[in-house]
This record gives structure tokens, sequence and C-alpha cells, in this order.
């Protein structure tokens, strides 16, 4: 199986010559079963060079997941050149949305009003299909078996577990570790900490045995006490994660766009300070886009 990154960056693409060596754009990542399956997770900025590279392999049969609907994980949709060329199918496969009452076809739909985007999904030359996921309700895909789990975030938001051959690949998506909203005192506190405990029990259960570990990275611990609530990740929980479950890589990913590729260096060398390496832990690594992990 292979992973290939091909944006990292988390909210908003960050180009620029400080971002150079690990990417500046927003969330894509191609898989490859060792059939040679393609699987796309999330459609963020990166979709596009992706695409391009795709062009040598036509025609081209792309199941795309989509974690959720925010726009550094859609907006490249769009761009994806393959979709105008007949013979192409692209499958997006994703959440319902109880927000909008539609499926994952919203995400495209919301892009393509003549108002944003000047070309119309009717005037796109290839299948385009959708496949509206269910949580924890296993799909396949050729040789590789696709699980959706609930993560936790402002909106619906999936997780994907991926496994074939005997591999397995596990994205958090945007994902913050569930926390109790009430103090100890309120009354409510109790039956909100049993689903709290019950979600967190959920997701390292989908997490368990997996062999590489991609996650929601974006902020240190001391940032975190700040941004409670906006739906992301820190180094430190991500590593916990990756050590219960008994991960061989953590890749941890969805870089905070104004960090420097300097400064995003310098907060993961105090990270593995503050985590020095045991017998038997994870490797902790960080995503860069166009970096290839092949196991």
């Amino acid at each position: 199986m292979k992973v290939k990154f091909w944006g990292v960056r988390g909210s908003i693409a960050s180009p620029g010559p400080k971002t150079v060596r690990y990417g500046g754009n927003t969330t894509c990542i191609e898989i490859r079963t060792d059939n040679n399956e393609l699987i796309i997770i999330d459609a963020g900025t990166g979709i596009f060079p992706l695409s391009q590279t795709l062009l040598a392999e036509l025609p081209v049969t792309a199941n795309v997941l989509i974690s959720h609907s925010h726009w550094d994980h859609i907006q490249g949709l769009p761009f994806f050149i393959p979709n105008f060329i007949p013979g192409n199918t692209l499958r997006l496969h994703g959440a319902f949305d109880p927000v909008s009452g539609k499926g994952i076809e919203q995400v495209m739909a919301v892009q393509l009003q003549y108002s944003y985007f000047p070309v119309r999904e009717a005037e796109m030359k290839a299948n385009i299909e959708y496949v509206t996921l269910l949580p924890e309700r296993p799909i396949h895909i050729g040789s590789a078996t696709v699980t959706p789990y609930l993560m936790n975030h402002p909106v619906i938001d999936f997780g994907y577990r991926i496994e074939s051959h005997g591999k397995s690949v596990f994205f958090t998506g945007d994902h913050e570790p569930p926390a109790n909203i009430y103090d100890p005192s309120d009354s409510d506190y109790a039956e909100y900490q049993s689903f709290v405990d019950e979600k967190a029990d959920s997701i390292r259960k989908a997490m368990q045995g997996v062999d590489v570990l991609i996650a929601d990275c974006s902020y240190t611990e001391q940032e975190y006490l700040s941004k409670k609530g906006w739906g992301h990740g820190t180094f430190h929980t991500s590593i916990q994660y990756a050590k219960e479950a008994g991960a061989k890589v953590l890749f941890c990913t969805h870089h905070e766009p104004t960090r420097s590729d300097d400064a995003l260096d310098d907060v993961f060398r105090a990270v593995l300070n503050d985590h020095p390496p045991q017998a038997g832990d994870p490797e902790y690594r960080l995503a860069k886009e166009g970096e290839t992990y092949e196991f």
C-alpha cells in the first residue's frame, strides 16, 4: 500500500517561500492499494496537482472520500481535471448533512453554482457518482474495505479506516478529542461524561491495530487552551492515539496555516523532546506535500 500527501495544511492554502518544504496546499491524500486501486481522501487544493498526474493513466476511476464539508477539504473538487474528460469516473463518498438535509452531492452542487464557478456539473464530461455513507458501515472499493467513523468536529466529520491485503491506514479528518462541556458541579456533567467516554472509546477502537495513523495535529497543548471547541487536535493527543492503537507510524497533518516550515520544525522538535521515543513506540513524522510512504 502507498500513501502520498498532496496537501497537508489546515483551514486555508498557504503558498509562499515560508511553506515550500512541507507545502501550502490543503488536505488531499492519495492511497494506492497493492492492486493499484486509487482512493483519494479529501479534495482540498492538493487535489489539483494530483489530478495533473492522473492524466498519464486515463481513463481514471477515482473514489474520493470526503471527511467533511469545510472548504479546505472540498475546494479543489471543481478543479479535478479528469472531471472534464469523457471516459473517467469520479465517485464521491461522504456523509449525509442533517443541516441541509442532503447527501454528499451537496459539496459539489454548492461550488458549481454559476455565481462561483463558470462550469456547471451538467457540462462536465466525466461520469460523476455520489455515495452517501453511514457511520461504521463498511464499503468495498476493489480490494479495499473502507469504514467511516464519526469523529469530533463542529460539523458531521468522518474519519476513515482503509484496509487492503492485511495493511491499514486510518485518517482522522479534522478531530478534537471529545471533552465534557459541563463543569463537574453541573447536574448534567455525569450524563454527558458517559457520552464523551462512549465516543472516545469508539474512536480508539476504530484506530486499533492500524499500520499508519494520519492525524490532525493543528496545535500544541498551550495553543489549544485558547482554541477549545474549534474541532482540531494537538500533537500530544495524536501521539497518545498512535501509542494506544499500536500504530507503526504517525503522520501529523493539518498544519496550522500561519506556521512557517521553520516554526513547524521547531514545534515538532519540542514535541519530540516532551515525548522521547521508547522501545515499541510508533515513528512520529510530519506529513510533507509530495512525500510517499510505502508499506
